[in-house]
């Protein structure tokens, strides 16, 4: 497939912050996951610190934390990253979509393997996320592979 495009450009300072995960295709680490959050800080060399969180299999499972160290791989654009979980592996990590007011954004990655629909806020409205889930589909991804991450607060 082609290679999908990332927005054409991200404010990094104004991209930082937490981001909750509306819906996924889950990795292997994800599955089960519940209230997961992705918070992001630039660190002072330009990396990107980040912190990933979520309730193990239900809202009052395990704790988990992960994080994995963003590396902005695309300049001027920064919306392409290397996500290094562990070293020296970059793992692809494209923002294919990031409204004008950066309360919704979509993570993906040309393997079409795994995506991340995020917001600022735990939940939104149903017709944007239908909106936002058939710009998943049109980039290629296989719709019935994505899943609601629960979430409550």
């Amino acid at each position: 497939m082609p290679e999908i495009k990332p927005v054409d450009h991200v404010d990094i300072p104004k991209f930082m912050g937490d981001w909750y995960v509306i819906a996924n295709i889950p990795t292997f680490l994800e599955k089960g996951a519940h209230n997961a959050v992705e918070n992001y800080s630039l660190n002072d060399d330009g990396t990107i610190a980040t912190t990933f969180t979520f309730r193990d299999g239900s809202f009052d499972g395990k704790l988990k934390t992960y994080t994995p160290k963003g590396f902005v791989t695309d300049h001027p654009s920064n919306a392409i990253w290397g996500m290094r979980f562990i070293w020296p592996i970059k793992a692809d990590y494209r923002i294919i979509y990031l409204d004008d007011s950066y309360s919704t954004t979509v993570i993906g990655r040309n393997k079409r393997d795994y995506v991340w629909l995020m917001a600022r806020e735990p939940d939104i409205d149903q017709g944007k996320y239908d909106e936002l889930m058939q710009l998943i589909g049109d980039v290629g991804y296989d719709l019935t592979d994505v899943r609601r991450v629960p979430q409550q607060w």
